[in-house]
Order: structure tokens, then C-alpha cells, then sequence
């Protein structure tokens, strides 16, 4: 039990050594420090007092053994007062204090057997105590050394309080009373009773004191020794490992050669050796000692520059929100070593608030709803829950019913005020550690660094979902204009069938009128005056128009059912041109026109559709006829070229607006001065006229003017003429333009 007591001594010394030295000028510091001293001696004095002979010893742990306690119990009211600000007393304060070491030194230097009237020398372990003097040493222990605990307690009913002070503060009044009630028992009440046998286990509770204070240092950083202490701990065990082994082998490697040797040179060889291994040694164990310790102490330690640089490099990498804030949780959690962390992320244009983490944690709508309320008011960047105030109880309830520890805002520092883009919300640790100075400040990084980041991956979300949406909508609207488009080709084909069976219709009375016609004109009726031939030559053209603008529609009706088919033969070309420009001459005559034809030579035969030809080269004289004014003139080539022949029909006419030219020969479109010069034109004429030269390997010529006139006609290389067969021609649904 001697060397127990010892034990505890010496532990107790350095205890109050590193935490006196750790911050001399700190009075809570100082005052626990003073009260480790005094505990230390106070053992020290117990083992003096019962085992060890010799009255020096007994003298001096006689002293120890009662001013030690009562100098324990002083400086832990003390420490209690100001712990955990170190801040100053108050005048009444310190004049109770100072009424208990000057009651402490009358007594004791006034009567030294005032309160132990005899020792029974070792090993007997008996002392006798004076009932009266020893009943008032009781009532000072019992009064100062009862206040402290409560003063610790109005520490912890602070809720205002970190919750790592507050935690500190538990542990530090759990110690002192179990220290406080089982020395008061074995030391106080048994020896007033007349039993002092177990003064000894006095200062043995100091034991589970230092366990509990140890834990306290260790998991709560009391008075921020962890370093301190761990890094002593590696130097002590790695010193004691090394000289147990090195003077064991020391002793071992001495006894076998002084056994098998008479000299010493061998010896002092392997002493050598052994002592240069150990200095080798004592560094790399001493390393395995400080991993040790540091996990003992350092159970949250992680690297901030690997931590945010692991972290950076997932921010750079990561676009995708959902992936960003997932795998950003997954390494806070894991290096903060927090139980959980969850990102709640405020309504965008696509979605609605969401819950973003590692884990599948949920908080309630109304939850929420008071964070984000709450939060912008209190201007902070990061709140602990243990440092809400009672101003902010319901945050603080909400916060705890969900196991919040820390809540980071995803803001930039410029706007503290707003509700910003959502929060990181963290657990608490899993080893119950507070949140520590160092992770408020990598937190406040990272949650700079995160809104910069998640700012852009919501942007290109939003992008992305407009592109969905719009691609959606594109669809949609695609649909509805495919479905539209069908109606309108059944329509169109409605319109197509139509036509057809109307022309086809028409043409055969009109045929009737026409042929009727001729004859009365020719005198198979009777004589006519000129009068009458005049008439009736007017109404001939005009069925013949009739006619060509039938022959027009039903073209265009076979153009859809694909059965317009150009069927070439050998023509002589100059000649279709003559009789054309013979037919159409009287009508060009009737409008004072001069229609010009230069017929060519020893023009050679070339591979043409007659009756479709016909019509192209009627269409352009007519409407060079018809868009021309009086007094006009038109002129009509055929020409050969070494490569080629051309035809064009020039006049002089109204030309076509240069803004409609582009359209002239679309299907059914009339130039503006056309319409006005001609309004019963349908605009096929020209849509037709390009469909059959296109489709015997010609070219259409046009240039024209406006209010000067225009030149129609069309171009064919010969080899493209020499070719017999019948070619089909569709309208494939382009602009013809």
C-alpha cells in the first residue's frame, strides 16, 4: 500500500507540473494545479505518517497528512469559482476564502495536538485524533469542500455553455465529489468514530480522480494538455521499453561472459554495441508511441491540407449537383468523423428543396422551415448548437431533436443577411467530441469553396433541364405538327383528287365549245360579218385558255400520283417554235404587240417531249404577251451553240419586283405587278414550265427587271437530248423557287 500511495504522489506531482506549465497565467490553470500539488502531498504524507519509522518522517506526515487535505479542498473551491473563464473573484469572495488558511494556521501552530494526540509506529498503522479538534478540521472540509461541486454545477445548468466546457465541467464534478465523499468517509467520519485504520484509502481516491480527469483531457481538451500529455507519454514509455530492454540484456550478456570469460574487453564491446542499438532504437519506437498516443488523444486529428485538398479535387471534378454533395459528405463525414452530413438545398426552378448526403437522413418540412427562417437573423456564417442562447431555444430544439451539432451556411461572405443557396448540417462526432477551433475554420472553408461549386453544377442542372424541357417541348410540338401535317396531306390529296376529276370534267364540254367554235369561225354554219368573227375569235382564246389552264391542273394532279411522265421523240425544235409563235401571233397583234421570230436554219432534231415543249414555250410568249403594254415588243431566239441550245423569249414588259424573284417559280405564286397586270393567272404556268425542262436535263433562263422587262426561256446540252426514253416526273414537295 506504501508504494501505491507513492504512485499516486508522483502522478498527481505531474499532473499538476504540466497543467501549472501549460498556462502559468491562467487561473483556473493555476488553481487545479495547486490542488493536484496539495494531493500529491497529501499522499505523500499518509505513507510518511503510517509506514514509514523514524520521527522526522512521522513529524512531517503528520503535517501533511491534515494541511494537504485542507489545502486540497481551498484550492478546489477556488478553481471552481473561476473555472471555466478564469475570471476574477469578487472583495466577499476572497474574505471568506482568506478565512480558511488563517483559521488552518492558529489552529495547527497554536497546539500542534490539537488534532492527532498520538502515532502508533509503523507497521501498526494507528494514529489517535482529538474528537474536537478533528470535528472542526470536518467542518471546514465539509463546508468548503461541499461548495465546490455545487458552483460546478451552475456551470453545467448553463445551456449558453460550448458543450465541450460543459462536458468538462461534468466530468471535473463527478471526480471531485467521488474524490470529496470516500476521503470524507475513510479520513473524516470513521476516524471521529475512533477508528483510523483506513486513513489510508484517503488519498488512494485520487486514483478514479485522475482516471475521470484523464478522460476529461483526453475527450473534452480540459485545460488543453492533450499535447502535452501525449507527446510525455511517448518520451516516457519509449525511455522505460529501452532501458528495461537495454539493462536486461545488459545483465543477461554480463553474467554469461564473466561466467566463460576473464577479461573485460569483450564486454565492454557488446555494452558498446547494445548502448549505440538502443540511441538507434529509441526514435522509431518513439514514433509508434506517438501514433499511439496520438489515437488516444487525437481520436478526431485528421491533415486540413489533404482534407480540403481531396476535397478540392472532387469539387473541380464534379459537375452533377446530386454527385457533387453526395461525395462532398462522404469526405466532411469522414475526416470531420462526424456521424452524419447532410446538405439541404434550396427550391430551384426544376425542383423543390431537397436533402442531399451520404445518408438518407430526413428532416421535416418544418424543420426546415425555422432554420431557414431563423438563421439569416443571427448574421453567423456557422452555428453550434451547444452556443445557442435561450433568444434562439427553438432552433436550438429543433437542431437537437435532429441530431444537428453544426449547421454551415452555403453563402457567400457578402450575404449573411439572405437565405442563400441551402445548409450543410453535420452530426455530432462520433467520438463525442466537441467541434474544435480548427474544424469551425476548415468548415468555414470548405463551405465557401462548396457554394462557388454548387452554384455552378444547380447552373448547369438548370441548363440541362432546359434542355430536357425544351427537347420535351421540341418533341411536342413535333408530334402536333406531324399529326397537323397528315391532316394536311389527306387534305391535299382531297384537293389533288379534286382537281382531277374536275378538270377532267370541264375538258371534255370545253373541248366541245372550242371545236363548235372553229367550225362557226371557218363558215361550216353560214357566212359571218367581221363582227361576229371578232367575237367569236375572242371567245376561241379564251377556251383556249381554258383549255391550257386545265391541261395545267392536271398536270400538277399527276405530279402527285407520280404519272407525269415525259415521253421524248425526235423533234425539230425551230419548227414547234414557229407554230407557237403562229398561234399566239393574232393575239399579239389584237394587243399592238410585236411578236419577232427569227426561225434558224438547218436546225437539227433533237430528243423532246412535243405536246410538254409546247406548252413550256407557249407559257413564256403568252405571259410575255399578256405582261407586256402596248406598243411593246417581244422578241423569240432559238439558238444553237457548240455545246448547247438555248431558247429565250425577251420583252420589254412590267419584269417581276427584284424582293419576288426568288419565288417566281414556286407552285401557285404571282408576283404582286402580275396579279394586278392579270388577275385571272394561277401561277402554275412557270412551276410547270421548270418541272418538264429540269426533268429533260435543261436549265431555266430568267433575268428580268423591274419596269423594263424580262427574258424567259431555258437551256439543254445536246448530249442530253439524244437520249430516248420515257422519264418520270414527281413533285418531291420542294420549293421550286
Amino acid at each position: 500500500m506504501q508504494y501505491l500511495l507513492y504512485t499516486v504522489a508522483v502522478v498527481n506531482f505531474l499532473l499538476s507540473l504540466i497543467v501549472i506549465a501549460n498556462a502559468p497565467s491562467s487561473r483556473v490553470n493555476r488553481y487545479f494545479g495547486f490542488f493536484a500539488l496539495l494531493g500529491s502531498f497529501w499522499s505523500l504524507g499518509t505513507a510518511l505518517l503510517l509506514y514509514t519509522p523514524g520521527q522526522a518522517a512521522v513529524t512531517v506526515g503528520q503535517f501533511l497528512f491534515f494541511a494537504a487535505p485542507l489545502g486540497t479542498s481551498y484550492f478546489i473551491l477556488l478553481f471552481s469559482m473561476v473555472f471555466p473563464y478564469s475570471k476574477h473573484l469578487s472583495t466577499l469572495r476572497k474574505g471568506a476564502l482568506a478565512v480558511y488558511p488563517l483559521l488552518l494556521g492558529i489552529i495547527y501552530l497554536g497546539n500542534s495536538d490539537f488534532f492527532i494526540t498520538s502515532t502508533v509506529a509503523a507497521p501498526v498503522n494507528q494514529v489517535a485524533v482529538s474528537p474536537y479538534g478533528y470535528s472542526l478540521y470536518a467542518a471546514f472540509f465539509f463546508v468548503y469542500l461541499g461548495v465546490a461541486p455545487a458552483y460546478l454545477l451552475r456551470v453545467y445548468m448553463n445551456k449558453t455553455l460550448h458543450f465541450a466546457l460543459r462536458s468538462q465541467t461534468i466530468y471535473a464534478t463527478v471526480a471531485i465529489s467521488l474524490t470529496s465523499v470516500v476521503s470524507a468517509f475513510t479520513n473524516l467520519i470513521i476516524p471521529i468514530l475512533g477508528d483510523t485504520t483506513y486513513i489510508w484509502a484517503g488519498p488512494l481516491t485520487g486514483l478514479p480522480f485522475m482516471f475521470l480527469i484523464s478522460r476529461a483531457i483526453i475527450r473534452h481538451k480540459l485545460f488543453n494538455i492533450r499535447v502535452v500529455v501525449a507527446r510525455t507519454l511517448g518520451y516516457a514509455f519509449s525511455f522505460l521499453v529501452l532501458a528495461a530492454g537495454y539493462f536486461s540484456i545488459s545483465h543477461f550478456i554480463s553474467s554469461e561472459l564473466r561466467a566463460r570469460f576473464e577479461g573485460q574487453s569483450a564486454e565492454a564491446l557488446l555494452s558498446l554495441l547494445l548502448l549505440i542499438g538502443t540511441v538507434l532504437l529509441f526514435q522509431p519506437l518513439k514514433s509508434r508511441f506517438d501514433r499511439l498516443t496520438n489515437k488516444i488523444f487525437y481520436q478526431d486529428a485528421y491533415d486540413p491540407q489533404e482534407f480540403l485538398s481531396e476535397l478540392n479535387k472532387l469539387l473541380v471534378e464534379t459537375v452533377d449537383i446530386e454527385s457533387l454533395l453526395v461525395g462532398s459528405s462522404e469526405i466532411i463525414k469522414r475526416n470531420i468523423k462526424a456521424e452524419y452530413c447532410s446538405f439541404v438545398i434550396r427550391e430551384t426552378s426544376y425542383f423543390e428543396q431537397r436533402t442531399i448526403g451520404a445518408e438518407s437522413k430526413k428532416f421535416s418540412a418544418e424543420s426546415t422551415k425555422i432554420i431557414r427562417e431563423t438563421m439569416p437573423s443571427m448574421h453567423r456564417k456557422i452555428v453550434v448548437t451547444d452556443e445557442l442562447d435561450e433568444g434562439n431555444a427553438e432552433l436550438a430544439e429543433v437542431l437537437r431533436e435532429h441530431d444537428i451539432a453544426v449547421v454551415v451556411r452555403l453563402v457567400t461572405t457578402l450575404e449573411y443577411d439572405v437565405g442563400g443557396l441551402g445548409y450543410m448540417l453535420l452530426g455530432v462526432k462520433k467520438s463525442g467530441n466537441p467541434y474544435t477551433s480548427q474544424d469551425m475554420h476548415v468548415l468555414e472553408i470548405i463551405g465557401n469553396e462548396l457554394v462557388i461549386s454548387a452554384q455552378n453544377a444547380l447552373r448547369f442542372e438548370e441548363i440541362e433541364n432546359f434542355n430536357i424541357t425544351l427537347q420535351n417541348k421540341v418533341d411536342d410540338a413535333t408530334k402536333r405538327l406531324r399529326q397537323t401535317n397528315e391532316k394536311l396531306k389527306k387534305m391535299d390529296e382531297t384537293k389533288d383528287e379534286f382537281i382531277s376529276m374536275a378538270s377532267h370534267q370541264l375538258r371534255t364540254p370545253l373541248t366541245s365549245v372550242k371545236g363548235y367554235i372553229s367550225m362557226v369561225m371557218e363558215g361550216d354554219a353560214g357566212k359571218i360579218n367581221d363582227q361576229q368573227h371578232k367575237l367569236l375569235d375572242q371567245a376561241f382564246i379564251s377556251s383556249q385558255r381554258m383549255v391550257f389552264l386545265i391541261a395545267d391542273l392536271l398536270n400538277v394532279s399527276r405530279l402527285k400520283t407520280g404519272k407525269f411522265v415525259i415521253e421524248p421523240k425526235r423533234i425539230n425544235l425551230a419548227d414547234v417554235i414557229e407554230g407557237e409563235v403562229r398561234q399566239l401571233q393574232e393575239t399579239a397583234v389584237s394587243r399592238k404587240l410585236e411578236l419577232v421570230y427569227d426561225k434558224p436554219e438547218n436546225f437539227p432534231d433533237l430528243m423532246l417531249d412535243d405536246t410538254k415543249i409546247r406548252q413550256v414555250i407557249m407559257n413564256f410568249i403568252d405571259n410575255a404577251i399578256y405582261y407586256t403594254p402596248f406598243d411593246g415588243r417581244i422578241d423569240v431566239e432559238l439558238k444553237e451553240k457548240p455545246q448547247t441550245i438555248e431558247f429565250t423569249v425577251s420583252d420589254n414588259g412590267i419584269g417581276v419586283p427584284k424582293s419576288e424573284q426568288h419565288k417566281l417559280f414556286g407552285k401557285f405564286y404571282r408576283a404582286g405587278n402580275a396579279r394586278k397586270a392579270r388577275p385571272d393567272g394561277t401561277g402554275l404556268g412557270l412551276f410547270m414550265a421548270k418541272k418538264i425542262i429540269i426533268a429533260q436535263g435543261g436549265t431555266i433562263i430568267f433575268k428580268s427587271t423591274e419596269g423594263k422587262g424580262s427574258v424567259f426561256g431555258f437551256t439543254f446540252p445536246k448530249d442530253k437530248l439524244e437520249v430516248a426514253g420515257q422519264i418520270e416526273v414527281t413533285d418531291d414537295g420542294e420549293d421550286d423557287s
